[in-house]
């Protein structure tokens, strides 16, 4: 499996990117096995790089457009959806 490609996904300092730099709509990373991180928890140590580690190794990321808040498997964070949850989930 490859690794994400940074690049967009890190600010200056590199930390990577809680919101999309246009529009400001909320980013989620993914990890080899599945796992959801914030942004927080995809920067910590650089422990995202070591692709032996599946529970930390990035390879993917994406803005949460709709739905339920997405929980890091790391801290716990809620990551809010940019637009809530749609009226018809709401029953």
């Amino acid at each position: 499996m490859k690794a994400l490609d940074t690049e967009g996904y890190k600010l200056k300092d590199g930390s990577f990117r809680a919101f999309t730099s246009i529009g400001s709509y909320p980013i989620f990373y993914v990890t080899k096995d599945g796992g959801i991180l914030c942004a927080k928890c995809a920067t910590s140590d650089g422990q995202t790089t070591d692709p032996h580690d599946p529970q930390w190794f990035l390879v993917g990321a994406d803005a949460h457009w709709e739905g339920e808040p997405l929980t890091c498997d790391h801290c716990n964070a809620e990551i809010e959806s940019a637009y809530g949850v749609p009226e018809e989930s709401k029953s």
